[in-house]
Parts: structure tokens; sequence; C-alpha cells
């Protein structure tokens, strides 16, 4: 695997963040949230070369944490890109037959995911819903993380946050199986996670400013669009069963 067939993964991720902000837009918001600033003094003058420095810490502290959260929620991706990518290095995939299907699945899954984005179906809430059978053993987990008052707890919210049912991240993890490895699986979901950064975190760092702006009608089609095209030009490649020329580099997985 090398480093520009991880692009149309960090694309999808990209794209698709405008679900990850209704999905973890709250927890990020609440990252945003500083300590309440000192009261003001008497003084304009002291007021202002009080609140400048408290500021400036509080900005500071907001950034460590919304990095530690999205650092540990990526990582989690990749654990678990690892975890399917293993299934065909072990041997689970290694049958023609299975890795054809396998191929088609996670382009299926694509087109799935395009459409859910631009809500023109939404059958991978389903697929969310059946995921909350682990997320219902995840969520205890939290409660001793609350409140995020310190990096520390943000990266531990973050890797367990990663766990949450998202059929966003199981159309990548179906990708990430196809790669042949643990390595492989892992990059592909570290690809697509990166992909996923910009949007949390300017999430974090604006609120819901940009949340608004990213859940227009128009941005969630753009990027649907986007997604369901990788998913489509998939599809046609194992249709044809034939290279594309230099569409193949826009492929999410490798044809069988």
């Amino acid at each position: 695997m090398n480093a520009l067939s991880l692009v149309p993964m960090f694309l999808v991720g990209l794209a698709g963040s405008v679900h990850c902000i209704g999905m973890c837009g709250g927890i990020v918001g609440a990252l945003s949230l500083g300590a309440s600033a000192p009261a003001a003094p008497a003084r304009p003058v002291i007021a202002i070369s009080v609140a400048r420095p408290a500021l400036q810490t509080t900005l500071q502290t907001n950034m460590l944490r919304v990095l530690a959260y999205n650092g540990g929620r990526i990582v989690s991706y990749m654990l678990a890109g690892a975890l399917a990518g293993s299934l065909a290095g072990a041997g689970m995939l290694h049958l023609a037959s299975l890795q054809v299907a396998g191929y088609w699945l996670a382009n299926l899954m694509l087109v799935a995911l395009g459409l859910y984005l631009m809500d023109a179906w939404r059958g991978l809430a389903h697929l969310e819903a059946a995921g909350n059978v682990v997320w219902r053993r995840v969520r205890p987990l939290l409660k001793p993380l609350m409140p995020m008052d310190t990096p520390l707890k943000a990266l531990a919210v973050g890797g367990l946050w990663g766990w949450v049912p998202c059929g966003m991240v199981y159309s990548a993890l179906l990708t990430a199986m196809m790669q042949g490895s643990a390595l492989n699986g892992a990059a592909t979901m570290a690809a697509f996670g990166l992909g996923t950064l910009p949007t949390l975190l300017g999430m974090g760092l604006l609120g819901t400013r940009l949340r608004t702006q990213m859940q227009r009608r128009p941005v969630r089609i753009a990027s649907g669009l986007l997604v369901l095209g990788f998913g489509l030009l998939g599809l046609l490649r194992a249709a044809n069963g034939v290279s594309l020329g230099w569409l193949d580099a826009l492929c999410v997985t490798g044809h069988p």
C-alpha cells in the first residue's frame, strides 16, 4: 500500500465529517467550553492585563483537549482497522470468491454512505442501531472521565468514543478489511480519521457556528455526491473487471 492509495480514504473522511458533526458535535463542542473568565477588576487597565493571559491559557487548554480527544478517536479507528485487516491476513478472505464479494460490498457501503449523507436513504441508521449492543458495554466506562477537564481525560474519552455505532465508520472498516493485513487496515483507518480531523478541530474551536454551516443541505449533498462517486467508480471497475486507467487511483479499495 502506498500513500497515494490512502488519498481516497482521506477524502471520504473529509466529506463524511458533516455526519461526524451530528454524531460527535456535542461532545467536541463541550470541549471548547473553557473555565469561566475571572471577575473583572474595577480598573479597566488592570482588567485587560489580567484577562488576556487568562484567555490565552483557556484557549491553549481547549486546544490541547480537542487535540487529545481527536487523537484518541483516531487511534481507536486504527485499532479497529488493524483488527479488520487482520481477518484477511489470517486467511479468512483469501478465497477469490470472498475477495470479490468483499470488494463489491465495500463499494456498495460507500454508495449507501453517500446517500446517507445526502439524506436520500437512511439505511445505515439501522446498522448504527445494531451497533448499540457494543456501545451499551462501552458507555459505562465514560462516567469516571466526566467532566473532561484535562487532556488526559479527553484522550480517554476519544478512545472510547471511536467505538460509537456509526455507519460511516462501518463503511471505512469494511474497506480496511479488504487491505490484506493489520498494518494496511490501520493505515486505511488512519487516513479516514485524519480526513475527519479538520472539521472536528474546527468544531472544537468555533463551536455551533461551524456546525450550522456544515449541516446546511448544499454542503451535505456535495459531500454525499463525492462519497457516492467513489462507490460508483469502484462498482464500475468491478462490473467491467478491467482497469480504468488513472481513475484507478480514485478507487477506495484495490480490485481483487
